[in-house]
């Protein structure tokens, strides 16, 4: 097949890659135009999926406008009998709908759940066992096309996701490959999705991290991997404040302390919720070195506030 291929970050690179290691012929990337970053916000940032297509000398393009008449031209002229999406931009029907086998996409959960801009972050503070990738058909509605294939992926109780995240990014490589040799066959079988198990998992920030300590400690951990590693779990602690990027619940807490508070016992860190302890095993504090516990503990061992 001919296939004109959209993503943008990190999570879109293994599918473009499985593309180009199989029989089909990648004729077009299309990828986010490069911005402006880094220090004094000078330095050109580019996609990773650019920098997978420059590697492999692809044809590369960066519309700043989907509807443009220029950028409608030049993807016609590559006659695509399909176009694959993973992790890009909401596409106008005048785009996805012109290949001769419409456009399909990889997502990061088992639709209908968790549709939207973050849905491994939402299975993941939600306390969710599985999630997984469903490749399906691009319609008007955000996630809401016909499912055409699904692989269902496991996450461990102290998983973030960062780690689910890789899992799923190469997930959705293969099971990418099966739906177009799925296609190839004509034995394809797309199922509408069911309107009332929809779930939505919205775009999240910074003050989505702000720890809440009158909830259980179960949710307080479910938040810190949820949120990690970005845009990251955080509280405040005798007027510094700390980030939180992995953390442990132990089955035998330490004694209780005020929630909030934050423990050096021994060589182990905790944060103290309501209903007992959190083991953190990776933190932050603002403006320094994120660490492993272990590291953080050497340094603050001997400091009043920790102890």
């Amino acid at each position: 097949m001919r296939i004109v291929f959209m993503g943008t970050p990190a999570f879109a690179v293994p599918s473009l890659e499985a593309l180009l290691c199989s029989h089909h012929r990648v004729v077009g990337v299309v990828t986010a135009p490069d911005s402006l970053g880094g220090r004094g916000g000078r330095q050109i940032i580019q996609s990773e999926v650019k920098t997978c297509a420059q590697a492999h000398k692809l044809h590369i393009m960066q519309p700043p406008k989907l509807k443009a008449p220029e950028f409608f031209e030049e993807l016609k002229s590559l006659q695509a009998d399909i176009q694959v999406v993973v992790a890009f931009r909401m596409l106008p029907e005048k785009i996805w709908s012109m290949p001769p086998l419409g456009t399909i996409n990889v997502h990061g959960s088992l639709l209908p759940k968790y549709r939207g801009a973050a849905p491994i972050h939402w299975a993941v503070i939600n306390g969710e066992e599985f999630t997984g990738v469903t490749v399906f058909r691009l319609r008007h509605e955000i996630d809401s096309g016909e499912i055409l294939k699904q692989h269902a992926v496991p996450i461990g109780p102290d998983e973030t996701t960062g780690d689910v995240y890789d899992k799923l990014k190469t997930a959705g490589a293969a099971t990418l490959l099966e739906v177009l040799a799925d296609m190839e066959r004509g034995d394809s079988h797309p199922i509408p999705q069911d309107p009332s198990l929809v779930s939505l998992a919205p775009k999240l920030y910074h003050t989505d991290g702000i720890l809440d300590f009158s909830k259980p400690r179960r949710e307080l951990h479910n938040l810190i991997r949820g949120l990690s590693p970005t845009p990251t779990a955080w509280f405040v602690f005798n007027g510094l404040k700390f980030l939180l990027y992995r953390s442990h619940l132990p089955e035998v807490s330490p004694p209780a302390r005020e929630a909030g508070n934050l423990q050096i016992l021994g060589k182990k860190l905790y944060l103290h919720a309501t209903d007992g302890a959190i083991e953190i095993t990776e933190i932050q504090q603002e403006n320094k070195k994120r660490m492993a516990a272990a590291d953080f503990i050497n340094g603050m061992k001997n400091h009043p506030m920790f102890n």
